[in-house]
Order: structure tokens, then sequence, then C-alpha cells
């Protein structure tokens, strides 16, 4: 039995010394050390030794056992120095090669549209208001003259969370509450995103509007007109003409689409205005007077004007932008151009 055990003890000792590496180590402790292993097997022939005996050789295993754990925790120690040292310059970093440059950010051509546009009639006396995205039918339909069954509802597609909640398709829902909480004269603009179930090169599910009010006394066409002139020779340009076509909206009578002349070609026609020379920006009106009525306002007293643009569209007319779906995918080579 002594001898069995001297020769299991060298036959370990050559093993951990040859361990190449630490999972060899790892399986060598179990092979000598487990609950399967070459000593648990002495111990359970211990059964077949003589009483006097068996102190001596439980003795003998145990030092045993210890020599090789011994051994095992320097040849772990021994790789673990070794496999660190290795990783330590493989990973190496050469302080000396030239770094390379962080990208810098930009505002995104919205953003900056956006600005813009408020700077602008900021500086003619607007203020601004925000409110929710999720806005309720009331608002957002009915106290802007769209009942339930008015024929205009089939112009809006709209994403309903429920028959009274919708992703507000535009934000005049925020004239709607102005007008309830303040007394005129009014003079805001109320820029936000929107969203409509619709998604091609000039239309996007998700897109935003600033939407102005003006309510006082004696506000007639001929204001709007003036104003929406003024705004274009600031955002574009002084050369910048403006074009009033007869539209349709229920919350405004009468109704006017407004164009700019083509930034792109200044008028003379080309493919970002599909050569018409004319690049249609916002809708307007004066507000329909069962809007003021319903608001608490007296339409006899009072009258008001409303415009609505779309930024992505002005962003396009403004910037050249050819297709309005790259305004959404974060293209680094796209942003880098708006600084």
């Amino acid at each position: 039995m002594e001898k069995m055990i001297e020769k299991i003890l060298e036959s370990a000792k050559c093993e951990i010394l040859s361990s190449p590496s630490l999972k060899s180590v790892s399986d060598t402790r179990v092979k000598y050390l487990g609950k399967n292993g070459e000593f648990t097997a002495v111990m359970k022939n211990l059964k077949d030794v003589s009483a006097e005996q068996k102190p001596l050789v439980g003795k003998l295993v145990n030092d045993a056992k210890c020599v090789i754990e011994g051994l095992l925790s320097e040849r772990e120690k021994t790789l673990f120095e070794k496999e660190l040292e290795n990783k330590i310059k493989s990973e190496a970093i050469d302080v000396t090669l030239p770094g390379k440059k962080s990208g810098f950010g930009s505002f995104h051509p919205i953003t900056l549209v956006i600005s813009e546009i408020t700077d602008i009639f900021t500086g003619l006396g607007f203020s601004v208001t925000d409110g929710p995205e999720i806005e309720t039918d009331k608002y957002n339909f009915e106290m802007l003259n769209i009942p339930k069954d008015h024929p205009a509802r089939d112009m809006q597609d709209t994403f309903y969370i429920t028959d009274d909640i919708v992703l507000r398709t535009q934000t005049s829902s925020m004239q709607i509450r102005t007008m309830l909480k303040e007394k005129p004269p009014l003079r805001i603009i109320s820029p936000g995103k929107v969203y409509r179930s619709d998604f091609d090169s000039s239309h996007s599910p998700m897109f935003h509007q600033i939407e102005g009010l003006v309510v006082d006394k004696h506000i007639t066409l001929c204001d709007l007109m003036g104003l929406l002139t003024e705004f274009a020779k600031k955002l574009f340009d002084k050369n910048t003409k403006t074009r009033f076509r007869p539209s349709y909206f229920p919350f405004t009578e009468p109704s006017v689409e407004v164009d700019v002349t083509c930034s792109e070609c200044g008028g003379k026609g080309c493919s970002l205005c599909k050569g018409t020379g004319w690049m249609e920006i916002l809708g307007a009106g004066i507000v329909n007077p069962k809007v003021l009525e319903g608001c608490g306002i007296d339409p006899n007293e009072y009258s008001a004007l409303a415009f609505g643009l779309g930024i992505e569209r002005t962003a396009i007319a403004r910037y050249g932008i050819s297709d309005m779906r790259i305004v959404f995918e974060n293209d680094k080579r796209f942003l880098q151009n708006y600084r």
C-alpha cells in the first residue's frame, strides 16, 4: 500500500510539472484529488488493511495529498502569470501611433428648421406653446369643426388608440387648448410631432409641424398674406416670392395653400420642384367662426388667422433634400452637411 501511494505521488508530480495550461492543471487535480480520483480509490481499499496499518496508511495518503495540492497551487500560479504576461504582450497599445479623431456632432436639419422658424415668429411677437402628442378626439377633430360624420375625416389616416384617443394628426389641437384657457388677443405657434398613416419619399408616419394662430379684432385675409409673405422672405431670402391658391380646410374659411419659389432653381424649374418653379410649404386661412364660438370667443367681435407648415417639407425646400426618408435614417454622411 505504501509503494502504491508513493507511485501515485510520483505520477502526480510528473503530470503537474509538465502541465501546459491551467485547464490541464485542473484536470490533474480532479484525476488525483477528485471524489473519484486516485487517492479516493486508495481510501476505499483501507478495509483490506490491518487495524495497526490503517493510521499509517491514512497519514501517508493525507501527506501525499498535501504535497500534490501544494504543487498544483504553485503550478497554477506560474501558468497564470505566464498567460497574463502573454495577454499583456498581445494586447499592448502602441502609444506612439496617431489617434483616431472623434467625429463632431451637429444639429439635425429638422431641429435647425424648427429653431429658425421659431426664432422668426417669436421675433414677430408670437409665443410658443406645447401639448400632448396623445390627444382626445374632441381636441383633434370635434372642436376643429370636424365632427364624426364630417367627410373631411376621410382626408386623415389616423392612428386610433381607442375610439376617443388618437395620436394627434395636427398641432391645431394646441390652438383649441390655448383659446379655451386664454383670452384674446392671442398670437401663438405650436411646434411638435404629429402622426398619420402614410410613408413614401415625401411622407412619413411621424413628422413635425408648426401651426400658428392669431386672434384679434379685424383680422383679415390680407393680414394672413402679409404675415406669411414676410415669413417666407425671412426663412429663405428676400427675393422669395409667395403664391396663394384657394383650398379647403374645415376649420378655416376662406382657406389657402401657400407656395414659395423653389430654393434650388429660384423659380426656373428643376427636379426638386418638378419643373414648376414652386414648392408648397403650408396651408392657412381665416379661422371658421364656429371654431371661435366653440372656444367661447365671440366671432362678431374677434376674427383669427391660422396656418400650419410641415417641417420636413420646409427642410426639403430650405436645403434641397430630394427624399424625406433620408431625414430619419441617422446617416452620418447626410447629417454632416448641416452644422
